[in-house]
Formats: C-alpha cells, structure tokens, sequence
C-alpha cells in the first residue's frame, strides 16, 4: 500500500500496475479523467444533471435549449415580392447603405431584382441569405451628404447579418426590431438537450437523463420497471427508485399519463397545472388538510375525468376535506356534500339557494343547478344537423408533437367540434397548426405553423378570428368598456351633452388615460392609489381624493340621466342597457355582452379580475358587434369553461348565430352539452401522448356515437338515445341503417 500510494502521488493521481508474469498493464487513475488521453469530467452530483445550473447547463444555450437564430421565412415572408419590392423584410424601409449592396449582389450574380423570391433558383437565395463565402463585391453608397461612396466588402448574407446586429447592438428598440426576424431553433451544441456534454455522458440501460426525460409518464415508469441492476446497483438505488414510481403514479392517477417528463410548464393548461399540484399533494400523504379545488376538470375528456375524482376520493380518505368549485355532473354527484350559490350571477348572485347532501339538493324546487341536473331544463339537441357549404379547410400532413401525419377535412359553415381524450392532439392540429397556418395567411403572423405538408380551401373563407382565454389587458386600465369599444362612443356621448359643450369639454376630458384632462391626477386616473412596502407585498387602496371614482369633481358634474361617467363605469352591462337604451350605437354592443352570458360584470371591472372563461366572451362579444361577410372562421378552445349549464346554453345560442350566418366554428370541447349540439365531429385519439394522434373518427354526434373506437362517442350515446336521437333494435343493438358512422382513415 505505501508503495502504491506513493506511486500515485508522483503520477499525479495516474499509476501503471506491471503483473510480473507478463500479463496484460493495467494503467488506473483516481481522478474522474480518462487515464489514457486525459479528458476529466467533474465527480457527479445531483447539480451537474440540473439545466437551471451553471455546473450541468450547456454553456452556449445557458440551459434553454434554443437560440434565437434569424429565420429565413420570417426574413421573407412574402416569397411571392421580387427583391425589388421589398420581399427581404428586414432591409425594405432601410435608410442604411443595405439596399445599396442588395442592388450590387444581384449584379454581380446576375440575378434578376423583378423575378419574384420563389422563382429565385436556390442558389441565388442560398447567396442572398448566407453570403458570398470570401468574394469581395464593389458597390456605390450615396451618404448623408450626398456624396457617392464606393465601397469593396465581403457579402455576408441577410441571415448572417441580422445575427451579427443581433449580438453586437446594446439598444433594446434595435433588439426587439431583429427579433422579428428570428426564432428559436435547437442549439446547435447540446441539441435541445440542454445540458453540458459530460452529464449526457452518464448513461442508465443506454439512456442519459435528457432520454430518459423526454418519455412520457406512462413509459417512464415501465422503463423504471423493467431496469435490469445488479444487486449492489439495487441496494443503492431502491429508495430512489421507490420514490421515482410513486411519483409517477401519482401523475397517472390524476389523468396525466400522457405528458412527457420535460414538458416545459408554460405550455400546460390551466387543469394540468392544477392536476400536478394535486399530484405533488398526494404524494405528501398529509392528514387533516383543507384542500380547495378551483376546477380541476378543466380540459379534461370524461373518461379522464373518473380517474381525477377517485384520486379526490383518495385524499378525503386520508382524512383530508376537500372543497371543489365545479360544474362537472359527474364530479357533482360523487360530493358529499353540496353548497348550490345563485340565483343568479354578480349583483343577482351571492345567497345560498341550497346546501346539504347532494341527494337533498338536487331535490331543491328553485336550484337552476338541480333542474339541470334533474332533467327539468336541458340543453336541446338540434333537429337537424347543417349541411353546410359543401366547401372544406384540408390540413394535410399533420404531424406536430404526436400527430401521426394525418390529413383532417374541416367542413366549412358548419359548428364543429373537436374531440378526444385529454393529450390526443386536439391543440396541435387546431392551435398549433391550423390557427398559426390562418395567422400566416390572413395577418403574416410571426408564429411558425406546426409541421404539416399543406392547409387547402384558404381561398373559401376571408378571415379568421381565434378567441382564446388570454387576458384582455395586463393592467387595471384595461376593462370591458375599453376592449369591446365601448369607451369611444360613451366619452363622445358626454362631450356632446349640452353642459359639456358649454364648458367647452372635448372627448378626451372623459378618458382617464389623458392626463391635465378630466382623470384625477393624485391616482392618475387609476382610482387606487399603490403603496410600496419593500419586503412585503404592496398594497392598493382607493385614491382619498377621488374616493375610486377616477375622475376630478368637475367631470363628474356632466351627467347623462343622472349618471356622471364614472357611475356608468360602476354599472353592471344589464343596468347600462337600460340607461343607454335610446342609444343605438352603445346600447348594439351592450347587447352582444348580454347574449354572451356576461350580463353581470360591470362596464369599468379591470381586465385582470376577469376570469379566463369571461376574457374569451369579452373577445367573443366583440367580435359579434362586428359585421361578418359570412366567410369567417372562428377558433374557440375550450369555450365552457367555467360555465354553469345555463350560461352554456346560451353561448351556445349565440355560436349557433353565428353558424346560421354562413360562418364556420370551430370548438376544441370536451362538454357533452356542446357536443351532441355540434353539426360535425373530429374525434382524435384513442389514447394521450404517444398512443395517440390518430384520426380515430369523423361524423355527425350521432355517427360517432355509433363508433365503438370512440370514446367520446361512448359517452354521447346515452345522450342522444334520451334525446330520440338514437333508436335501437329489439335485440338492444343498433339498427343497421344507424351502424353506418363515416369512419375517417386515421393516417396515410
């Protein structure tokens, strides 16, 4: 041993063991090096295995994954432009010597600046957009004082340039100005993995940590499984091991076997966000916890659903309470006890109508939840489905996250639905691909498409209006009133009343966004006053000169039928019909408001208190106050949340208004009530994540309910047949005139 050690000390960690029968050296290091060409890696730890760390981040991506690289679609978006009409964006309204150059490339390669971009042959694009390789190029430039200049240089290429100015500029103006024509692409050293060479180095059965991470739920732990150690690895690792399975367990049991591990957190739903936490719950096998549940079913298909409430009936047997906010039936049921609020919403909302037992409450006369639920109201299932146009929207190629390169008919100036179970590819072909595809088209929208071959019958429809659930305003400025376009013909009203033209007050005296006008300018016209507590959160409270009015006491003396501008902001829609109700031009847009179910929130309600659900309707009813051509394509995600059965029925109503007008809409649903009301169905699936992404079916509600692949199908059968939709045999069997569902090929 003191031999070995001291032989290791004078190779510097390295020693070189000679059998002395002639066998084979061995040459052994203690350093985490390789002791033949010297390459070290750091002793592992947990942190070297960590993205958001320097020790285990790629150096060059910093552990993102991406870089911002300039994208040639986005450097011509128009291909159809010759270059001398502008086709390269970025250098289009250039003053700088840019187009100067562009002009001398061209000559120098003889390309032609009329021919349009896509007539180009891809080597001249190739010179234009990645540079000359090391030829210089002589050009003119005429300077700020008009004198001609020449200049020799290097063509470097659009691409290379915009990248160039990228990094180079300090401005923040000029970086969000290249930005535009950038995207993030993979990074070119770890890949998209994110991590240093060294930590992808460590492998378990053939899989490094990004591999292993990239399986979805429901393959990790079958991978964890099946991992074959020896018994020394088995000792090491059981503890580990155990508590990587309960984990993931626990993600199955809330539905949610389809993600994938490293699914970034920005790109989850509001429910899978909530179904995790509640995963992380479960596995802390607390006792005694008051647990309060906003929703949890959001985006959740109803086969999905059943598992959710068993995991909500396994923590109340921890002896746990647990306190849901729902309109889900099934969710509903399976309570111990209910709490029904109403009758109404905002100012007709906020008593007790019934709590007890749900067997008690559903019993309730006056509950509008029971009479739903009982059967006394209902959603009513159309007569007749829509033929519609016999024009269609074709996606071709769909192959996007877990798309498996489907092609997808969308029947135009019909309602339809798509369907299936929760991770089955419903947003990658609608959000992903069809929406951003129709922003290209329609708006030359940043936002590259998904991968797919081609979208077909553009020409069919004249725009596309895709209402999601994001808010309508980051700050409190933002309300109703201002995004509906309301805020414009109110301050016009005012300023045209016989007192404000006497005190010689314009329209922009009523915006509490002008300032030296009308707002109060100790709040600045926010009517809350923010008070900075350093180490603790802030503090809002209303402004002590305006009292949350937001406006100085001489506005607040010009009034229409008593009410002063700031009162109308404090009215509820439902009130400010009444009171605009001689104006035609206010009253119109207060009335989309009303058909929307938004009756009860009030004209001036800041943007951020506004729920998801209600921000979508804000958006939907202002699109309703528009004129259509009856060539518009509507994009809804998950319209019904948040929604009571009441308030379904009547977006429905006016979606269905909508369609009666030749316009096509689109849903992305898991809600039976508007499925069995949808004229055409695309049910995705059959399972989440890998498993699915095939077109499982097309068809009417009632042709998919005759569908045994469908799921969705199997659960608006029941459905349909109390609705005398459907009609069976004696034998209990479909009729064979109903057995005839167009079954869609579900891939090429």
């Amino acid at each position: 041993m003191d031999s070995l050690e001291t032989a290791v000390r004078l190779g510097q960690g390295s020693v070189l063991l000679v059998p002395v029968d002639g066998g084979e050296e061995k040459l052994l290091s203690q350093n985490f090096s390789c002791a033949y060409d010297g390459t070290s890696v750091p002793e592992p730890e947990p942190r070297n295995f960590s993205f958001n760390t320097p020790h285990g981040a790629c150096p060059t991506c910093t552990g993102l994954g991406t870089r911002l690289v300039a994208d040639a679609d986005l450097v011509v978006p128009d291909p159809s432009l010759p270059l001398a009409e502008g086709a390269i964006a970025p250098w289009a309204t250039s003053n700088f010597f840019y187009p100067e150059m562009l002009e001398a490339v061209c000559r120098h390669y003889k390309i032609d600046m009329r021919k349009p971009w896509e007539k180009l042959t891809k080597e001249q694009r190739r010179v234009l957009l990645e540079g000359t390789a090391g030829e210089k190029i002589r050009f003119t430039y005429t300077n700020q004082y008009r004198h001609n200049r020449w200049y020799e240089a290097q063509f470097e290429g659009i691409l290379a340039n915009l990248q160039r100015r990228h990094a180079e500029t300090e401005s923040e103006f000029v970086k969000e100005e290249l930005e535009k024509y950038m995207s993030d692409k993979p990074c070119p050293t770890c890949h998209g993995l994110r991590l240093k060479p060294e930590s992808l180095a460590v492998t378990i059965a053939d899989r490094n940590i990004a591999e292993t991470s990239q399986l979805s739920v429901a393959a990790a732990i079958d991978w964890f499984g099946d991992l074959e150690l020896s018994e020394r690895e088995s000792l090491i690792a059981r503890g580990i091991l155990k508590e990587i399975k309960e984990r993931l367990q626990f993600l199955i049991d809330v539905g949610l076997e389809y993600l994938t591990i490293d699914r970034a957190a920005n790109s989850l739903s509001g429910g899978e966000s909530q179904r995790i936490r509640l995963a992380t719950q479960i596995g802390s096998k607390l006792m005694g916890v008051l647990y309060i549940l906003d929703e949890p079913s959001i985006g959740l298909h109803q086969r999905d659903n059943r598992k959710l409430i068993s995991t909500l009936v396994k923590l109340r047997d921890l002896g746990n309470t647990l306190i849901v906010v729902e309109h889900d039936e099934d969710t509903i049921r399976n309570a111990d006890f209910m709490v029904d609020i109403g009758p109404g919403a905002g100012e007709h909302g906020g008593e007790i109508i019934a709590a007890g037992p749900v067997a008690e409450v559903l019993a309730h006369p006056t509950s509008l939840t029971a009479r739903y639920l009982r059967g006394d109201l209902e959603v009513p299932v159309p007569k007749q489905r829509r033929p519609g146009s016999g024009k269609k929207l074709t996606i071709r190629g769909a192959r996007e996250n877990n798309l498996k390169d489907v092609d997808v008919e969308i029947p135009l100036s019909r309602f339809v639905a798509v369907t299936g179970v929760s991770g089955s590819g419903k947003s990658s072909l609608v959000t992903d691909i069809l929406s951003r595809r129709l922003g290209q088209f329609f708006f030359r929208a940043k936002d590259k498409p998904g991968a797919h071959d081609k979208v077909e019958g553009l020409q069919h429809i004249d725009k596309v209006i895709d209402v999601d659930q994001s808010p309508i305003g980051r700050t409190p400025r933002s309300n109703p009133a201002t995004y509906t376009g309301l805020w414009t013909p109110l301050r016009e009203l005012f300023a045209s009343l016989p007192e404000a033209k006497m005190r010689g007050y314009k329209a922009g005296r009523f915006s509490f966004n002008v300032p030296n006008q009308g707002r109060c300018e100790a709040c600045k016209g926010d009517g809350i006053i923010q008070i900075e507590m350093h180490f603790l959160p802030d503090v809002f409270v209303p402004c002590e000169v305006c009292h949350g009015t937001r406006y100085n006491r001489e506005v607040q003396e010009i009034k229409f039928r008593g009410h002063s501008i700031s009162d109308v902001l404090d009215q509820t829609v439902d009130e400010a019909v009444e009171t605009f109700e001689n104006v035609p031009r206010i009253r119109a847009k207060l009335r989309t408001l009303q058909d929307v179910g938004l009756g009860y929130i009030r004209l001036g309600q800041p943007s951020t208190q506004l729920s998801g659900g209600e921000a979508q309707r804000v958006k939907l009813s202002t699109e309703l106050s528009r004129r259509d051509t009856g060539k518009t394509f509507y994009i809804l995600d998950e319209p019904t949340t948040g929604l009571h059965y009441a308030d379904v029925e009547r977006l429905l109503q006016v979606l269905h208004r909508l369609v009666d007008q030749g316009n096509t809409v689109v849903v992305i649903e898991h809600n039976l009530e508007v499925l069995k009301t949808a004229d055409w169905m695309i049910d995705l699936g059959p399972e989440g994540g890998d498993k699915g992404g095939y077109l499982v079916a097309t068809g009417t509600p009632e042709q998919l309910a005759l569908n045994p692949a469908s799921y969705t199908g199997q659960y608006l059968r029941p459905i349909l047949e109390k609705a005398g939709k459907l009609r069976k045999s004696p034998n209990g069997r479909p009729r064979r005139a109903e057995r005839e569902p167009a079954l869609a090929r579900s891939s090429k």
